[in-house]
């Protein structure tokens, strides 16, 4: 580790993914300094962190709330500067002083900061598996000709690349397949016809972890793992064909590797994203994380299950959807995600039905119209015009 603090950008800090970020800084105060800190519109929450952690810079997102918080922290003797709008973000994200970048911003939103931290060469620890999802080729591009450093924060994508040989060069030669794993979450047993009566309060009670609420119907739905495949096929270079996914409803073991001699690595840990968190921010050494280990004489056992037609077809009809749009043009990806984002908006507002979030992305990806995306411009182009269409099939769904 460097003889100086590591100085870290935390881009969405009062999200479960920003606050677990912080958590584990403050463990290491010789090792890691919150740096910059980022907000969409939670000034009380921003505020807290700014006291407790004293960065030299904050954003939020609206110059309204900015002010707000610039206001309370005079008033408080803090010093932090505070900043406003996207371009702030992207300006903090490629700051030189900023050594890593926690990628934390939900949805297509993080893209251009992603993309300035990846240009600038930053270690970009990546939270935000929609950045992949929408940047895709694009983004690992920038990651490329940036020198930047990609690590995944995603739990299941820090097990596999844990679970990988060292050496990249092995990966295409050694790897049979990758084996995502999904709890299933809180609707795994439930009969799939009465799905449309799920509300947004119990699709977002997970039964093992402590997530927001967009991620938490993305878990109920199994979009969640659709788009972790995606970003899988990026991150690793691995073949569509050639990733699984399988449920282990105990969430024990994050995700793993299978071998071309058929011998299988898996990651352990608790359901707790402050291990992952911490194995980015210190790798390739190891810190203390301050999540719990594993007691397993309290393990009553580990299971799994396949993940069968029916289940595709009834259950989780949108986990298919990622090889279904891996398998189209560039950019295909990209409108699944804006689909989602917004019929996953939509069901939490409650003007459309559980059921319905499926049927919202699929009617998108029927109708978006698009031209091969050759900059971030125009993903974000292929992004605003799914939204659009799929705000459409949202209003004549409404009841």
């Amino acid at each position: 580790m460097s003889a100086l603090p590591r100085r870290i950008a935390v881009l969405g800090a009062t999200g479960s993914i920003g606050v677990n970020t912080l958590d584990v800084i403050a463990r290491h105060p010789n090792q890691f300094e919150a740096f910059v800190l980022t907000a969409s519109t939670n000034v009380e929450a921003m505020l807290a962190q700014c006291l407790r952690h004293r960065p030299q810079f904050a954003v939020m997102v609206s110059e309204q709330h900015a002010v707000e918080l610039r206001t309370r922290l005079r008033g408080a003797g803090v010093s932090t500067e505070v900043l406003s709008g996207a371009t702030a973000l992207e300006t903090m994200a490629s700051h030189p002083d900023v050594d890593t970048v926690m990628a934390a911003i939900v949805g297509a939103a993080g893209l251009p900061s992603c993309m300035a931290a990846a240009r600038a060469g930053k270690r970009l620890l990546l939270a935000n598996k929609e950045a992949l999802v929408v940047g895709g080729q694009l983004f690992m591009d920038a990651v490329l000709s940036g020198g930047a450093t990609l690590l995944p924060i995603d739990s299941e994508h820090s097990a596999i690349f844990q679970s990988l040989p060292e050496s990249r060069s092995l990966w295409s030669t050694t790897v049979d397949k990758i084996i995502l794993t999904a709890s299933g979450g809180p609707f795994r047993t439930r009969d799939p016809k009465t799905l449309y009566q799920v509300t947004p309060e119990q699709a977002c009670a997970h039964p093992n972890w402590v997530m927001g609420r967009k991620i938490s119907v993305d878990s109920a739905t199994m979009m969640n793992k659709a788009l972790e495949v995606i970003e899988a096929r990026y991150l690793f270079g691995m073949p569509a064909e050639r990733i699984e996914v399988v449920i282990h409803p105990q969430s024990v073991i994050h995700s793993m590797v299978q071998f071309i001699d058929n011998s299988v690595v898996a990651q352990l840990g608790t359901p707790d994203m402050r291990g992952p968190i911490a194995y980015g921010l210190s790798w390739p050494h190891r810190v203390v994380s301050g999540s719990a280990a594993i007691d397993f004489s309290q393990l009553a056992g580990l299971s799994f299950e396949a993940i069968h037609a029916h289940d595709h077809s009834e259950r989780f009809p949108g986990l298919q959807l990622a090889w279904d749009a891996m398998s189209g043009p560039q950019g295909t990806t990209a409108v699944l995600n804006a689909a989602n984002e917004i019929a996953v908006a939509a069901f939490l507002g409650r003007e459309i039905r559980f059921d319905q979030i499926h049927r919202v992305n699929m009617e998108t990806l029927a109708s978006t119209k698009f031209s091969a995306p050759r900059s971030i411009d125009d993903l974000l182009e292929i992004d605003q015009s799914a939204r659009q269409i799929a705000q459409r099939t949202i209003s004549r769904l409404a009841p």
